[in-house]
């Protein structure tokens, strides 16, 4: 249950509307990725408000010091608000890429944890600060229209009913309700790009434009998404199509689809602008084959295009 709280205001207004319409046809029980900051923790009780069963979910990726002892910080706060608990350790070893190989193993834990509890979804805690640090970090990859779209919120089994709330409405119900959060020192770490653009680069650009940016940002995405999941759409149902991937229909179409199209029939990993000019070469004929990321290949064959995964 909600601990109760002495202000006359409900503490949880601020963000239960937009939580509600994200979540409004959600069954129980869910999955909650809860790491004990005020993000998710604000989700956790949302969802308890909600009457959405949650079970919180912690996930110790073991990459610093006292992180271990977060996982019985948590269990004491989902025991506070009445919600179950779950415990997941996953193992990342030091190398590069770090926070996407976190990420990854971070959300196959949460994936298991959905399965082993027979809940649709997983609920995780990214507010409208997260979308626009987002937006600048795709900015800063030279991500297309799809990074820049941010985040979606829904993909696949995986939701995130806080886009449209603000990190200091999070830690406001958290305190208002007494929660004690963790506090990731990591978040203060300016070495990691995202910390750096959440603390410097954000307020800059916020101080040049005159007003806050946060909300611009993740109005854009949006729209961007928008567009981006129309076209993607449009794409789709124009090539390969019935008759497979015919290379003459690619080399056909208008160089916006065709690049949509060789993307998302080329799948995860995405390729790279270069890999997709150069799929998009062997298709009009200016060349027979071309190599991808990954040991993979695209070649042309009797007018097909022929995709070899190695």
């Amino acid at each position: 249950m909600i601990p109760a709280v002495a202000a006359a205001a409900d503490p949880l207004d601020p963000c239960r509307a937009p939580f509600a319409a994200g979540t409004r046809h959600l069954v129980p029980p869910v999955v909650v990725a809860c790491s004990g900051g005020a993000d998710s923790v604000a989700l956790l009780a949302l969802a308890v408000d909600a009457g959405l069963g949650p079970v919180a979910v912690h996930v110790d990726h073991g990459l610093r010091a006292g992180s271990a002892a977060e996982v019985d910080h948590v269990r004491a706060l989902a025991d506070r608000l009445g919600a179950e608990f779950r415990a997941a350790r996953v193992t990342v070893d030091a190398g590069p890429n770090l926070e996407a190989r976190a990420r990854d193993a971070r959300y196959a834990a949460l994936e298991h944890a959905r399965v082993d509890v027979g809940a649709d979804v997983v609920l995780v805690g990214h507010t409208a600060d997260d979308q626009a640090e987002t937006v600048l970090l795709n900015v800063l990859r030279g991500a297309a229209a799809t990074g820049l779209a941010g985040m979606a919120p829904c993909h696949g089994t995986l939701m995130r009913p806080l886009l449209d709330v603000r990190r200091a409405d999070t830690r406001a119900l958290c305190a208002a309700l007494g929660l004690d959060v963790v506090v990731d020192p990591t978040n203060d770490d300016r070495t990691f790009r995202r910390v750096a653009i959440r603390h410097d680069v954000l307020p800059l650009l916020s101080s040049l434009a005159e007003r806050d940016l946060v909300p611009v940002l993740a109005r854009q995405a949006a729209i961007m998404r928008s567009d981006s999941e129309y076209l993607d759409e449009l794409a789709a149902s124009v090539w390969p199509g019935v008759d497979g991937p015919r290379a003459a229909a690619l080399a056909a179409l208008p160089e916006p689809l065709a690049r949509r199209a060789v993307r998302r029939w080329l799948g995860a990993p995405p390729p790279s602008m270069a890999e997709v000019e150069r799929v998009l070469a062997v298709a009009a004929g200016d060349a027979r084959s071309t190599q991808l990321a990954g040991g993979r290949a695209v070649r042309r064959s009797a007018g097909v295009l022929r995709f070899d995964v190695g």
